[in-house]
């Protein structure tokens, strides 16, 4: 028999990918989580979810019980609204990527949550998104467009993206021409580590351009930048205190994308 309170559980890990992330929401230690749904996959006879090196991915029948789980869920919170208790508060987790998160949201959170006692912000700020549509965040912030239909998608806006470098490294060799990059050391992101085609653009910058030193973190390559180590392409909002180079004639456009679930 279903204990429903093992759903709980359910969702969580349906929505966290994991049962670490589980086990934060729900205040509770991996192995109660990994318990409670074990129990919920005996009591159903089915398997709600296969273990892979990303984490937990639900199958086409845990996909259907967690489908059913929002209905349930979007039910009880229209009865919270019909009797004027549901209030707006709770938690909101906001995925971005790092650079956008951590020197654009985090610095306008403190005048956001003024005076909103009832909200609490989750800001996962990291390379890689979390998904609105399996309800691992409440908000996404991404470099390109979502196509799910459950999901209310907006352009949020636009930003530019030049070559920055320091006084320190250009004291001792600044490129004249775009043409001479192929002989400076180049920061970029590890090809293989790239979580958005969007972020492809050295090679729009100068044909067969590579990175000399790597990293997967905006937030590193702008420290490798600012220390002196070379040359890279940083969204002008991560450019400021370092130096622009060819500002006239390179610059590199990109968009931000807002989205939700509907049901939120």
């Amino acid at each position: 028999m279903v204990q429903w309170d093992d759903l709980r559980f359910f969702i969580a890990a349906a929505r966290g990918g994991s049962f670490s992330e589980a086990a934060v929401t729900v205040s509770a230690d991996v192995a109660t989580v990994s318990r409670r749904v074990a129990r919920l996959e005996n009591a159903m006879k089915a398997t709600l979810f296969v273990r892979t090196s990303h984490g937990l991915r639900l199958t086409s029948i845990g996909r259907q019980v967690f489908e059913k789980c929002e209905e349930a869920e979007t039910a009880i919170s229209s009865v919270w609204d019909a009797t004027g208790t549901g209030q707006t508060g709770g938690t909101v987790r906001i995925s971005t990527s790092e650079g956008f998160g951590t020197f654009i949201l985090a610095p306008a959170l403190p005048d956001f949550l003024s005076g909103q006692s009832r909200i609490a912000v989750e800001l996962v700020a990291e390379p890689g998104f979390l998904s609105p549509t399996t309800r691992a965040a409440d908000v996404a912030i991404t470099l390109s467009a979502p196509s799910d239909p459950r999901l209310i998608v907006e352009p949020l806006t636009e930003y530019r993206l030049g070559l920055f470098s320091s006084d320190r490294y250009l004291a001792a060799s600044r490129p004249k021409r775009v043409s001479d990059l192929s002989h400076h050391t180049i920061i970029g992101y590890v090809d293989d580590l790239i979580f958005a085609p969007e972020l492809q653009y050295l090679h729009e910058v100068s044909p067969n351009l590579k990175p000399s030193i790597s990293s997967s973190s905006i937030r590193a390559q702008r420290s490798i930048i600012e220390n002196g180590a070379g040359i890279g392409v940083l969204p002008y909002f991560l450019g400021q205190g370092l130096v622009p180079l060819f500002r006239q004639k390179l610059v590199l456009t990109r968009r931000f994308w807002i989205s939700t679930h509907k049901d939120v």
